[in-house]
């Protein structure tokens, strides 16, 4: 028996019109749950925030992304006042947190790990 190695399909962004439709609906912070993916239709569709302390400003950066069919988006925006969420995350070091992020591909499938483990998703709420 040959076994052939398949390489992993790579990632691609989200559409402008699929992002649009990632937004509609209710919001992350009230139901951080998986979502119909716009691009695949499956229930596949993941999310990550973190709130980088070296940023000028508050800032939220969110990670979205499709388990099924490797499409992705990041975006940065303000931090709402007040909004204050897990992250399984915070426990790195600085120097541990540059290396995992260095690979988008690496970073995101830790970040299923953590999904597939129970740690995400993440729990927010007003303070």
């Amino acid at each position: 028996m040959q076994v052939r190695y398949m390489s992993p399909m790579s990632w691609s962004s989200f559409t402008g019109d699929q992002v649009a439709a990632l937004a509609q609906g209710e919001s992350l912070f009230a139901q951080p749950g998986e979502r119909d993916c716009p691009a695949c239709g499956r229930r596949s569709v993941r999310a990550y925030v973190n709130a980088p302390e070296n940023a000028r400003r508050p800032t939220l950066v969110s990670y979205v992304w499709c388990t099924a069919c490797r499409k992705f988006v990041g975006t940065r925006a303000k931090h709402p006042e007040g909004l204050v969420f897990s992250d399984p995350l915070a426990t790195l070091s600085p120097a541990e947190r540059r290396e995992l992020e260095r690979s988008l591909t690496g970073f995101l499938a830790h970040l299923d790990e953590l999904w597939d483990a129970g740690a995400l998703p993440q729990t927010f709420t007003a303070a």
